[in-house]
């Protein structure tokens, strides 16, 4: 597709729904139903804050198992500059003969925390959960149909139990299916012990915050996504060479982060992973969780291997904001919309994952050349008409 830059935005959406034959008819401005977003998505509702939607793309991948995929990118953002990068980014991927993906799921989790008398208690606290599994697990499906209790991890300090429970939550995030489950868990531990829940959350989760924990042992899904940038791609649409991108890559997302005690070792997976949620009515805050991550790169004699790594991506194709007429549309792009026990939650993740590959790509090498001030410049301020 090649959409000059100076059309409307409604002249882009009739020419991408040509080329995909879709119908966008709610990607416009008058696309959220009050009736539904004020009973379901915001208390005393008194309008909606708009955010500009593009779109980047092609961008062609495949998973490890050879299952091609074609995709164009929704992405929200207020930032000039960004869509074109993570579409810059796109057509170097794809020229590139495109991206392996891969992924696994490790589900939505809920930390409650539990006081305790003494470590006698505490024993007979890991023992019981030990112990009595099956019998938590058949009180979280009890909850809902579209859930079911993987895991159960725990630790204790002083008077304190902290609990980590894993949760398969299917296509949705979960994370309102998983205190549900969870309030019902703690319950039934009380019943059981006459030990008492301090809180449903205790920060063990960890829930939209950063921690080694969630980068350690995952949460949501853990994604992978790679390519190697060709001498000819690097040259004529990046404009740089690999061995100018490689010592970027090793002072900045490297020991540029180990100076500053980053937890995130990459560029900017936060900008692709927030513009991804917006676009597709995921919950913002998990921003900061997805932005955790690593990006690696290798020389391979003039060419450029470089990888993303993802370990906590809280994404969902239904509940919370993907219902939204623009929300659902942005997912109808991707091909993910609504539920499919668990697939299009899994495709999405992969898709999100490409995307942040893409867009450290392009700026990784926009540093290189030394143009990030002038692209802002020109496509943030204005200029690029």
């Amino acid at each position: 597709m090649n959409i000059r830059k100076f059309i409307s935005a409604s002249d882009r959406r009739q020419a991408l729904e040509k080329e995909l034959q879709v119908d966008l008819k709610n990607i416009g401005i008058f696309s959220l139903d009050e009736s539904i977003a004020s009973k379901r998505n915001c208390e005393n509702m008194i309008g909606a804050t708009q955010v500009p939607l593009g779109v980047a793309g092609p961008l062609q991948l495949s998973t490890v198992n050879g299952e091609p995929i074609t995709v164009y990118l929704p992405l929200a953002t207020t930032e000039g500059a960004l869509v074109a990068s993570v579409n810059r980014g796109c057509k170097a991927i794809t020229e590139s003969g495109g991206a392996i993906i891969d992924s696994y799921k490790v589900g939505a989790t809920r930390g409650p925390v539990f006081r305790m008398k003494n470590l006698s208690e505490s024993k007979k606290f890991c023992n019981f959960l030990d112990e009595h599994f099956e019998e938590l697990k058949k009180v979280a499906s009890d909850t809902s149909g579209h859930l079911k209790l993987e895991k159960i991890s725990s630790i204790g300090v002083g008077n304190y139990h902290y609990v980590r429970l894993n949760f398969d939550t299917q296509d949705a995030m979960g994370m309102n299916m998983v205190t549900i489950a969870t309030t019902e868990i703690a319950s039934y531990i009380q019943t059981k012990t006459g030990i008492s829940c301090l809180a449903i959350s205790g920060n063990y989760c960890v829930d939209k915050k950063s921690a080694w924990q969630n980068v350690i042992q995952n949460r949501g899904s853990v994604v992978w996504a790679e390519v190697t940038l060709t001498k000819h791609v690097l040259t004529e649409i990046l404009k740089t060479t690999a061995q100018k991108v490689y010592d970027v890559w090793l002072a900045k997302c490297l020991i540029g982060s180990a100076m500053a005690g980053s937890m995130a070792f990459n560029a900017q997976f936060a900008n692709i992973v927030a513009a991804m949620f917006l676009a597709t009515g995921q919950d913002v805050a998990h921003v900061v969780e997805g932005s955790l991550g690593v990006t690696t790169a290798t020389i391979v004699n003039e060419d450029l291997y470089m990888s993303v790594y993802l370990p906590d991506l809280m994404v969902g194709t239904v509940g919370g904001g993907t219902a939204l007429a623009t929300q659902y549309e942005a997912l109808s792009l991707l091909g993910v919309e609504g539920g499919d026990d668990g697939k299009n939650a899994q495709k999405f993740a992969v898709i999100v994952g490409a995307a942040v590959l893409a867009g450290e790509i392009s700026l990784l090498s926009s540093l290189a050349e030394g143009s990030l001030a002038s692209a802002h410049a020109r496509l943030g301020r204005g200029n690029n008409i």
